[in-house]
Formats: C-alpha cells, sequence, structure tokens
C-alpha cells in the first residue's frame, strides 16, 4: 500500500513539472519582443538618429535604451501628448528644422529627465506657460529663429536648472525681464534675446537683474531708439568687460530717428550723438559699492535695498555663484544676519568679488538686487619705513662706491713719472718716491739683498745734482752695487716697498 502511494507522488510530482514548463512556454511566446531600431533611424546603445528623413510624424517603436534622440531637418507638424512615455532615460531631444506650430499641453509630460532642447527653427508663433512647465532638470532651451512674438511671464518660472535660454531671431516686441529677477534662476548664464524686434528696452528692469546674468544677456541688432539711458547703461557694461558687450561692440545699434528704419547708430563705436547726455543720480539703479577689506580682517556689508517689509528675508550670491541665506553658509566663514547684512569673518584673497544681496518679501515678490565688489588685499608698508630702508640701502652703496674708488683709483703723486711710465721700463728714475705709494706685492729676493734679522732703516736723501737733463738722487752707502761699487744704485720698487710695507718697523 505504501509503495502504491509513493508512486502515486511521483507521477504526481512530474506531471506537475510538466504543467510549469507549460505555464512557462505559454509565456514565453505570448511576451512581445524588445521594440527594433526604426529602419529610418540609425541607433547605438543610447543614440537614436532620424534626421533627414522626410518625417512627418515620430515613428511608433523607439527603444527604451536612448538617451538622445536627433529628429532635426524633417517635416514634423506636431508632437502628441505622451510621445516620450517610452524613453525613461532621455536626456537630449533635438527636433530643429521641422514645422512645428505649437505645442500641446502634455508634450513633454514623461521627459522629466530632459537636459537638453533644440527646438529652434521651426514655426512657433509663441511661448506658452504650459510649454515647459515640467521640464525641472532642462539646463539648455533654443527656440532661436521661430516666428515668436509673446513670451508669457511665467514660461520659465519652473525652470529652476536653466543655465542658457536662447531667444535670438524671433519677433519679439518685448520680454518679460522681471520674471528673471531674484534667486528664480539661479543658474542662468546666457539670456540671448539678440536680433528681434525690440523697439525699447526697460532700464529699470534689466538693472534690477543679477550680475551673472547681465554678463550674459545679449540684446544686440533690435531696432531700439537712441537714448541716454541706454547708452549709459551700455556704456557701464563695457567698463566692467561683460562678455555681453564686449564681444559684439559693433552690433550694438539704435535708431537715431523713429520714422527712419535706416537709420542705425553703433553707438558704442561712435558716441558723439551722446555727448550732451548727463548722468543722473540714481537713474542707472543703485551704483555698485567698493570695499577694501586686509587679509585675515572682518567685513561687514549692509544689504541697501528698497524693500521696507520686515518679514522680508535676505539672500546673497557669492563671486561663486553660491547661495548664502541665514544663519551663513556650510563652513561659516560667512555670515548673514536677519537684517541682511552680511559678514566675512577672516577676510581671504578667494573671497574677493561682486557679492550680490536680494530682498525676498513674503509672496515672494523680489526687489531690485545691490551689488557690493570686494576687494581682498594684503598690508602694505607704511612710509617712514620704506623712507628709513631706502635711506639704508643707498648709504651702503655709496660705501661701496668710496671703497672701490680708493682701491682702484689712488691718484700717483709723481704725475710727469706716472705718465711716462708706458714707456719707461723699471727701474726708472723717480721710483724711489713713487714705490712708497705702489701697492705691488715685494718680488722675490734679489741677490743684492741683505738676509738678515737684524732691523734695516731706509734712508731718502733729497737730490743733489743734475747731470745732463737727468735728475740724480743720492742713495744711501749701505746699498752698494755688487758689479759696480762706483755707479750708485737705485733700489728697485720691490724692495722699496718690501721696506715700507714689512713687518720690521721704521727706525729713526
Amino acid at each position: 500500500m505504501t509503495t502504491r502511494y509513493y508512486s502515486l507522488w511521483k507521477h504526481l510530482g512530474k506531471l506537475l513539472m510538466v504543467l510549469e514548463l507549460c505555464v512557462q512556454g505559454i509565456m514565453i511566446s505570448t511576451s512581445p519582443p524588445p521594440p527594433r531600431c526604426p529602419s529610418v533611424c540609425i541607433c547605438t546603445s543610447d543614440l537614436l538618429s532620424c534626421t533627414r528623413q522626410n518625417l512627418q510624424q515620430v515613428p511608433l517603436t523607439l527603444p527604451p535604451t536612448a538617451t538622445t534622440l536627433d529628429l532635426s531637418h524633417n517635416v514634423l507638424f506636431q508632437l502628441h501628448d505622451h510621445w516620450l512615455a517610452s524613453l525613461p532615460r532621455l536626456q537630449a531631444l533635438r527636433i530643429s528644422h521641422n514645422q512645428i506650430k505649437d505645442l500641446f499641453p502634455k508634450t513633454f509630460h514623461n521627459a522629466t529627465y530632459l537636459r537638453h532642447l533644440d527646438i529652434s527653427s521651426n514655426y512657433l508663433h509663441a511661448v506658452e506657460r504650459y510649454y515647459f512647465d515640467v521640464l525641472v532638470n532642462l539646463e539648455e532651451l533654443l527656440i532661436y529663429d521661430n516666428w515668436i512674438i509673446r513670451v508669457d511671464e511665467k514660461a520659465f518660472a519652473r525652470l529652476s536648472s536653466l543655465q542658457k535660454l536662447y531667444l535670438s531671431w524671433n519677433n519679439l516686441t518685448k520680454f518679460p525681464f522681471q520674471s528673471m529677477q531674484g534667486f528664480s534662476h539661479p543658474k542662468l548664464r546666457t539670456l540671448d534675446l539678440s536680433s528681434n524686434n525690440l523697439s525699447s528696452i526697460p532700464i529699470d528692469e534689466i538693472m534690477a537683474l543679477p550680475v551673472s546674468i547681465k554678463n550674459g544677456l545679449y540684446l544686440h541688432n533690435n531696432p531700439v531708439k537712441c537714448d541716454c539711458a541706454l547708452y549709459q547703461m551700455f556704456q557701464q557694461w563695457k567698463q566692467r568687460g561683460f562678455s555681453s558687450v564686449q564681444d559684439f561692440l559693433e552690433e550694438h545699434t539704435c535708431r537715431a530717428f523713429d520714422n527712419v528704419a535706416r537709420s542705425l547708430v553703433r553707438f558704442l563705436k561712435y558716441s558723439t550723438i551722446f555727448e550732451n547726455c548727463s548722468l543722473r543720480k540714481g537713474y542707472l539703479g543703485a551704483p555698485e559699492v567698493n570695499l577694501r577689506v586686509l587679509v585675515e580682517k572682518p567685513l561687514l556689508m549692509d544689504c541697501n535695498t528698497s524693500v521696507h517689509d520686515p518679514s522680508a528675508t535676505y539672500m546673497w550670491i557669492s563671486p561663486h555663484h553660491e547661495p548664502i541665506t541665514h544663519p551663513g553658509n556650510s563652513n561659516r566663514t560667512l555670515e548673514v544676519y536677519h537684517n541682511g547684512s552680511l559678514k566675512i569673518i577672516a577676510a581671504k584673497p578667494w573671497h574677493s568679488g561682486v557679492y550680490i544681496c536680494i530682498a525676498i518679501s513674503k509672496h515672494y515678490n523680489l526687489n531690485k538686487s545691490h551689488e557690493v565688489n570686494v576687494t581682498v588685499h594684503y598690508p602694505k608698508l607704511d612710509g617712514e619705513s620704506f623712507n628709513t630702508g631706502l635711506t639704508t640701502l643707498l648709504g651702503c652703496v655709496v660705501s661701496l662706491v668710496l671703497v672701490f674708488m680708493y682701491l682702484y683709483l689712488t691718484p700717483c703723486c709723481c704725475f710727469r713719472c706716472c705718465r711716462r711710465s708706458a714707456t719707461l721700463s723699471p727701474p726708472q728714475e723717480c721710483s724711489a718716491q713713487s714705490s712708497i705709494l705702489s701697492t705691488t706685492p715685494p718680488a722675490t729676493e734679489g741677490p743684492s739683498r741683505k738676509i738678515s734679522t737684524h732691523k734695516h732703516v731706509v734712508f731718502l736723501e733729497p737730490i743733489k745734482e743734475v747731470q745732463n737733463g737727468k735728475i740724480q738722487l743720492a742713495v744711501s752707502e749701505d746699498f752698494p752695487d755688487t758689479k759696480n761699487p762706483k755707479i750708485p744704485q737705485l733700489k728697485s720698487d720691490s724692495e722699496s716697498i718690501g721696506s715700507i710695507f714689512s713687518d720690521t718697523p721704521i727706525m729713526s
């Protein structure tokens, strides 16, 4: 009986295994295959290129591994909602040079990780609020070369990661600069509005922009009217070295007459029409404050803004584009107080630069920013210490010059003898007297020199007579000539100087 039950359980186990294998086979056969690369596209590991294929609609199946999709240079008319749902890893999308006129509200709702979007060279007529509101990670947005005439005030409100925005070569007559003020776009470095139809530029709104945006704000090739305030603003940017002005000096033009379209003047190159302009105080906003501080010294900067709301909070942006709020930065080298003041605890060289203060009200209404230019320098020597050191140095130089003059420029007492010394071979006349001033050390011992330990005395006698026009000196009889004792012999220069500067004292 037991054997029988065992055999039954054994067959039942085999039957269950067969059923499991059948179920797995059915599931494998019915599961959809992975999407293949469209025939009109080129696919790599993470790149999908469908450019220049005259496509009128996007291919239905797209490989989910793609991080870059290129659909440029086609004839696409529209993009449907959720058309990017099959591309969860997409980071770069290029749909330029198509015929897109409008975008649906949910066109990019499945592209949360998108960082680069190029929709240039299309037929867009406006930038609506809902176009890009879900692209919170977008860094570069290219919408140039369209037919855009209007930009909604909140079209870029949620793009907090935006760094570069290109809107050039459109038909814009105005732009909502207020939406870019304050800390709404802390990473924005390029705002290109060049080559549009801006007839006027709101100076007050532009001057309230952070300096990081003004440095990359391109406004050239617009038919703006010539105005003193416009000229003064761009001249100030030129002096501060803003790249948006320095790189396009000749492209900054304005209309000298309203009704004459061709009366364009390159006002930064030819500024004669602005000679009568006078800079009105406060017209270009609050001037930049320049502060200097010594290394390792503290510095307190006030946030002089026009906000009088006691509930307002303050934010500073450092030269390294770091946002700083109360109580300070991470390493506590910078502190922010409740009244908006910023304190540098101990100034370092890398603390130099432009600091921007922004006042934020309760409802995030941001006012004009306040800029402070800080220069950290090392201490200099005072005037008294510098004068003392210079006097000491000059004294040392003069002393060295006198020493060299004494050693190498000693005057000769017998001027006529010195002048003839170049033609006379020693020993000659006058050598007895000139040898006293000579600094030549004694030569080797001659045969006529007495070698003894007794003290030697040298007598210089006066001139006794002149024979045949030559001077004759009287020499002591203690120095006879060994060869011809009758002829008096003069001591050589080496012997005389040796006797004068020897260690043996001269006895009288």
